[in-house]
């Protein structure tokens, strides 16, 4: 059984966004066919929580080679649009410091519905725990009234200057 929403999908107007594509490039570093995130919808830092959403176009990059003729959107992607509202959360009300947010793990993701092209995922991050080197978000994703995936990210702070020994 999925986990209860954080959220209604219905109670937002998607027509103003909080923060538009333009204004989440000041944020997160994503761009090009990496950009995975439309608009955000809401944020509230009382429990750290955000909701925004992507519009999945019919030229993403994945579409030629994953499921040719059943475009399905790969789950790593899912994943990773997730990540950029909880990085985006994390950077623009500076949670953590650091340059970037990079991933530090999953846990209990699952996949439930497919996701096709044409569709608007709405994503939905909240942070569970906020400690000095990283922040634990679980986090939601829906297309219309259904949950397609779900699951636990791990957000962990990184600089321009760490290089790997």
């Amino acid at each position: 059984m999925p986990p209860r929403p954080f959220y209604d999908v219905n109670q937002f107007d998607y027509d103003k966004p909080l923060y538009t594509l333009n204004e989440i490039r000041r944020t997160n570093p994503q761009r090009h066919s990496m950009e995975q995130l439309t608009a955000v919808v809401h944020v509230c830092e009382d429990d750290h929580s955000i909701v925004g959403y992507k519009d999945i176009s019919d030229k993403e990059f994945w579409i030629a080679g994953h499921m040719p003729g059943f475009p399905l959107m790969p789950g790593v992607i899912l994943c990773e649009a997730a990540a950029q509202l909880a990085g985006f959360y994390a950077r623009k009300y500076d949670l953590l410091g650091g340059d970037y947010l990079g991933f530090g793990g999953m846990d209990n993701v699952r996949f439930r519905v497919p996701v096709f092209p044409g569709c608007r995922l709405v994503l939905m991050a909240k942070a569970k725990k906020i400690r000095t080197f990283r922040a634990q978000f679980e986090f939601q994703g829906f297309v219309e009234d259904k949950m397609v995936f779900s699951g636990e990210m791990i957000g962990i702070p990184i600089t321009r200057d760490q290089k790997i020994v």
